[in-house]
């Protein structure tokens, strides 16, 4: 079987329907009934969700090709589409208290045996609290019921290695139920294999193949051999009755029309062949970066490439960290011909890795919001495609805090708006207190306070966002 990186490199390159077509076959299930889960069983607005969903797959597919499991990706952008859908339709019907309350101990009772209907209410939300690797290993095992040995090969692990990663994610799943407030069984896992997954409603994958497709662009030549069929049919006919009915004369003046008309629809039809391939090269290259101007795609490619300096960086300064380590403990107990590195130097050192922290999260806020309308994120897990990986996630949001900024247009100026902060401030060999913050112009700075108290200068430079954002 074709993996689904190949069908999405395909598609990418060649604009393939039925290579688009058997991803959203593969998947159109697991996306669907998580969609139904988290709109409380709405079919219309599950269909939105999932419809959402792959048509940012489509529009995406030259970057995401380069995953080997597609099925995390897809799972977690369903979670945040069905956000957004319900946020929209709770503005809407003024039902914000049904729809946005936080489960509590007392909507989900704990029960001596597990329940579908308590669990499915959690369960969505639950896997998002584990890191990807967890939660693409229980996805693979008990949503899409695959096997062991090839949950391995699709995580690059052995079978024992698989069952192992598995089981430890069953039991982070456990305690993350536990929290909320519902105590599970230990065959938990066989419930959520047995009902996680229903089936799309005929008919499902083929309408959202087609929309996706159509939606970015790539059907439009499709169409257009169709059209241009059906008219050189239609003008064949014509010829065919005139010639009946008129004399030699006419016949002839209306056969060099219709080559005239022919060859000019030809020409056409080239010309949009040419352009069709050049938009299917940019949105390859650039997936949603078609909504943005020529000045605003510029400087999404610069935030990009600075990101990519950034990581080089940060890898170079994991290497040094490193290699001083093991200098520093081959270093002998006695002489001083080796000297430890000096305050300054490590105080040095952990202010660079801090503002590499904070730079690389702030471009993933910006690059999220050329992605997204100008919306801003809500939390790290939504940039972490655009940064370094799972290892920069963990630190990030372990070290930082995100700020609410609500929609880019709402930043007046962004050289001097917050938009993540250090959890803690950190003090200096001088003696003060410091904490490094990004901004929503893309740079980082570190700020001192002598007495440690930093919240009138932050206050001054957040977004007030409106009561009901």
């Amino acid at each position: 079987m074709t993996p689904d990186c190949e069908l999405l490199a395909t598609f990418a390159r060649t604009n393939s329907e039925d290579a688009f077509a058997e991803v959203v076959k593969r998947h159109v299930n697991l996306v669907y009934s998580a969609a139904l889960r988290q709109v409380n069983g709405d079919e219309h607005l599950a269909r939105d969700v999932a419809q959402s969903v792959f048509t940012d797959l489509a529009r995406k597919a030259g970057p995401l090709s380069r995953r080997d499991n597609l099925s995390g990706w897809l799972y977690t952008s369903a979670h945040f589409a069905a956000a957004k859908i319900i946020r929209a339709e709770t503005r809407r019907r003024d039902r914000e208290e049904k729809f946005m309350r936080e489960p509590t101990n007392e909507s989900v009772p704990s029960a001596p045996e597990t329940d579908w209907q308590h669990l499915s209410v959690l369960l969505d939300a639950a896997m998002h609290e584990l890191k990807e690797a967890d939660r693409d290993a229980i996805l693979l095992r008990y949503f899409e019921n695959r096997p062991f040995v090839e949950v391995g090969a699709r995580l690059g692990l052995n079978e024992n290695a698989a069952r192992m990663r598995v089981e430890r994610a069953v039991e982070k799943l456990r305690a993350v139920f536990a929290k909320r407030g519902l105590t599970v069984t230990a065959g938990f896992a066989s419930v959520i294999s047995a009902n996680a997954i229903q089936l799309a409603p005929a008919g499902l994958a083929a309408a959202f193949t087609t929309t996706a497709i159509t939606s970015v662009g790539t059907g439009t030549l499709t169409l257009l051999k169709t059209m241009t069929a059906t008219k050189i049919q239609i003008g064949l006919a014509a010829l065919i009755v005139a010639g009946g009915v008129a004399a030699i004369v006419v016949q002839h003046q209306a056969q060099e029309k219709l080559r005239g008309d022919y060859a000019a629809l030809q020409q056409q039809v080239m010309q949009l062949q040419t352009d069709n391939q050049s938009l299917s090269n940019r949105l390859a290259t650039t997936g949603d970066s078609k909504k943005l101007s020529d000045d605003q795609f510029n400087e999404l490619l610069k935030l990009r490439g600075e990101i990519g300096v950034l990581r080089g960086q940060n890898s170079q300064l994991t290497r040094l960290e490193e290699e001083n380590r093991q200098l520093r403990s081959a270093q002998p107990v006695q002489g001083t011909s080796s000297k430890p590195a000096s305050e300054a130097e490590q105080e040095q050192k952990f202010m660079m890795q801090e503002m590499n922290y904070a730079k690389q999260g702030t471009l993933g806020v910006i690059m999220f919001q050329a992605d997204n309308d100008s919306n801003s994120p809500t939390n790290f897990l939504q940039v972490e495609s655009y940064c370094s990986g799972t290892n920069f996630l963990d630190a990030l949001m372990a070290k930082f805090d995100l700020l609410p900024a609500g929609a880019a247009t709402n930043i007046a100026v962004p050289s001097a708006t917050i938009v993540l902060k250090e959890k803690q401030a950190w003090q200096t060999i001088d003696g003060k207190w410091a904490k490094v913050y990004g901004f929503a112009d893309g740079h980082a700075e570190l700020h001192t306070e002598a007495d440690g108290h930093f919240d009138g200068w932050e206050s001054e430079r957040c977004v007030s966002l409106p009561k009901n954002q």
